[in-house]
């Protein structure tokens, strides 16, 4: 990400909004932390921010014409129990927990996996206090397998949270990681972009909960990794 003063930033931000609200009038509607988020995710490029971001617009009338996801919407996916939330992290950026070996490939269809990824990260995003624009995700790969491996999902993931989520991600703790693993990552790897890869950070499974408590308080981590909160389905979350 290029490095400018706040000042300018801010000016950056002005001129993308002068050039994304005539070519999209709703754009009006839209804050200007919304904006620099995508400014960021495109180093301070105002015409690939801007990009980026007529594109969010569309892609949110189109995919999410209510505002929001039902649950009926996303059945199958919710079914199998797979994404949970509960606390914040030291931040104060709410915890995703995705549980990838709970993920059934053999069930997935495709449009609605992504209805549902939309629909986690939605939740994600309203659950931020003010001032926070990020959240913090723990993937348990425990009991992973070969037989769960969904390359194409893994993929739509990231290209939703990357194209329409722009710097929501503060960081993604991957842990229970089996060696096996890593062949999916190799393959998932060139897809995600330079500013995203940073924030990918796997844990030693001997300096697990060391890792987990580095960024979260034990009195909001999971039970299931020695803290205090039980795990809360993303539907109930």
């Amino acid at each position: 990400m290029g490095t400018v003063d706040v000042e300018t930033e801010w000016f950056l931000i002005a001129k993308m909004r002068a050039f994304v609200e005539t070519q999209d009038p709703s754009a009006k509607e839209t804050d200007n932390f919304t904006l620099r988020r995508f400014l960021r995710a495109r180093d301070l490029d105002i015409e690939k921010g801007s990009s980026l971001f007529l594109k969010y617009l569309k892609w949110r009338r189109q995919t999410v014409p209510n505002g929001f996801i039902s649950e009926s919407e996303i059945q199958n996916d919710l079914s199998q129990r797979k994404v949970f939330m509960q606390g914040f992290d030291k931040a104060r950026r709410p915890i995703l927990v995705c549980f990838l070996a709970k993920h059934d490939y053999s069930k997935r269809n495709m449009e609605e996996f992504k209805r549902f990824v939309t629909y986690a990260l939605d939740k994600a995003c309203a659950r931020m206090p003010s001032g926070q624009e990020k959240f913090i995700c723990i993937a348990d790969l425990k009991g992973w397998t070969y037989g769960h491996c969904d390359i194409r999902a893994y993929i739509a993931s990231l290209e939703t949270m990357q194209s329409y989520y722009p710097e929501r991600l503060g960081k993604a703790l991957l842990i229970n990681v089996p060696g096996i693993f890593m062949k999916a990552w190799k393959i998932i790897y060139p897809f995600i972009d330079k500013n995203t890869k940073e924030k990918f950070i796997f844990v030693d499974n001997k300096k697990l909960q060391e890792a987990l408590l580095e960024d979260i308080h034990e009195s909001q981590l999971p039970e299931i990794y020695g803290g205090n909160l039980p795990v809360v389905p993303i539907e109930n979350a």
